[in-house]
């Protein structure tokens, strides 16, 4: 089950990702924003990222304006590796590569074409692993250089 959220400025995205996932056969959780009105978009990160922190969710996709606010906040959970996508090459070594585990979008930078080929490449793209695994293991390991 995928993981999904919005702000304000992603709403209107995030209501056209839900009939997008049903067609692809994957099922979601919606977790707001509901509507265009203005809203924070760290309450809607917080939520959808600690559900992928605590592994209720593999994966998931956030939407605000840019992206950038939304994969801030959710880089900040434990486990999560959250990456702004603009690009179909970018979806696919996010997950080839970071095996990243939440997409960010950013609906007032990317059209909602190259949306759609962007979320199918990260959503059908496998991690490598590999030398890429041990290059993880040192994301949320503290070490003095």
């Amino acid at each position: 089950m995928i993981a999904l959220g919005a702000d304000h400025a992603g709403f209107e995205y995030k209501e056209n990702i839900k009939p997008l996932l049903t067609s692809l056969g994957y099922e979601f959780m919606d977790f707001g924003t509901h509507s265009t009105e203005s809203v924070d978009y760290p309450d809607f990160a917080h939520k959808v990222a600690s559900g992928v922190s605590s592994g209720k969710f593999s994966t998931a996709i956030l939407v605000c304006g840019t992206g950038i606010g939304m994969c801030i906040v959710a880089n900040k959970h434990e486990n999560v590796r959250a990456a702004v996508v603009e690009s179909i090459d970018a979806a696919k070594y996010t997950r080839l590569h970071n095996n990243a585990n939440i997409l960010c979008i950013g609906s007032r930078i990317i059209p909602w074409e190259r949306t759609i080929e962007i979320i199918k490449t990260f959503l059908t793209t496998e991690f490598e692993g590999g030398r890429h695994q041990k290059r993880l293991d040192k994301i949320h390991t503290l070490t003095s250089l």
